[in-house]
């Protein structure tokens, strides 16, 4: 179930663009455990290049039916790029003037291809966090109640739920054609929680004993698009679903680049979050008490190569 474009209008046929997105098997899955089957879903195709067009679509469309957006009030949300390039890049098909609150940290990539749609950037420390952008958001929004119409992709029930409708049925429908079977375990990880809460859900009413793990990156550096949660002052996302969570599995930038370079011997070109996913993912495996595991490859490597993640480490060959 995908959300739908205004009728009629220009951006239609982008939003028709969204989802249906290829579920891949992992192959480094195999190295770690025999038997065990590793898919994710290839989320960089869809037009705006990461997961998040996803629910942002589903966002945008019930806003504009809505009316929340007449008058030539902006749309005001806060990213840490993803979102924010969803936003500019469907406001703009849609004529919706959009703001981003984004983080100093965010890469170049992601922040050249949000102003390439129009979009208005507000660009804060980057020494203060995701956490202090979101605040910001709220500020904003609270001041200039005229001006904004704050989208809060971290309470929006359209968040979740667009992964409940779309991504997870897609899971289920892929995995039934391509293994027989429904996934035993779900890694994912929380930035807003939309993605978990709702692939979690819908697996969960699909098969009970569904095992839940989310990876939680480190305090500092940290990793773009995901929230340490538990820890003091930490934000938590009011549509996260906490009890959905069976495991919890830390994982280090360093980790997570690591595996990011591994995957693309496997032809798969992913950012840092999908990276930490993979290596929660493999974690699982190994210990052997899952057969089929589903996760996700939320976006390009693309997006990071400003970051010099992708910077070689070995001579050229000769």
């Amino acid at each position: 179930m995908k959300a739908e474009a205004v009728p009629g209008h220009a951006g239609e046929a982008l939003f028709d663009a969204i989802g249906d997105t290829p579920l891949v098997e992992v192959r480094l899955a195999r190295e770690v455990a025999r038997g065990v089957r590793l898919f994710a879903k290839l989320e960089s195709v869809n037009p705006g290049g990461s997961i998040k067009d996803r629910p942002v679509a589903r966002m945008l469309t019930e806003a504009v039916k809505a009316g929340h957006l007449s008058g030539g009030r902006r749309l005001l949300d806060s990213s840490s790029g993803n979102a924010g390039i969803s936003y500019a890049m469907l406001g703009a098909a849609l004529g919706v003037p959009v703001s981003i609150v984004v983080p100093g940290n965010a890469s170049q990539e992601r922040l050249e291809r949000i102003a390439a749609h129009g979009a208005e950037l507000i660009i804060t420390d980057p020494l203060e966090g995701y956490d202090f952008a979101l605040r910001e958001a709220h500020r904003l929004a609270a001041e200039h109640p005229d001006r904004y119409w704050y989208c809060d992709q971290y309470s929006n029930a359209d968040n979740w739920r667009a992964h409940y409708f779309g991504t997870a049925g897609e899971i289920l429908a892929q995995l039934a054609r391509q293994a027989g079977t429904t996934p035993d375990a779900l890694v994912a990880g929380v930035g807003t929680g939309g993605t978990l809460t709702g692939v979690g859900r819908r697996l969960r009413e699909a098969r009970p004993d569904v095992h839940v793990a989310a990876v939680i990156p480190e305090t500092f550096p940290g990793i773009e698009g995901l929230k340490p949660l538990g820890h003091p002052g930490d934000i938590v996302p009011k549509i996260l679903d906490e009890s959905l969570i069976d495991e919890r599995i830390p994982v280090t930038l360093d980790e997570a680049l690591a595996m990011c370079r591994r995957l693309t011997a496997e032809g798969l070109f992913v950012g840092p979050s999908s990276g930490a996913f993979v290596h929660g993912a493999l974690e699982l495996a190994a210990s052997g008490r899952f057969s089929t595991i589903v996760t996700l490859l939320n976006d390009t490597g693309e997006r990071y190569v400003s970051t010099g993640m992708w910077e070689r480490s070995t001579a050229p060959v000769r």
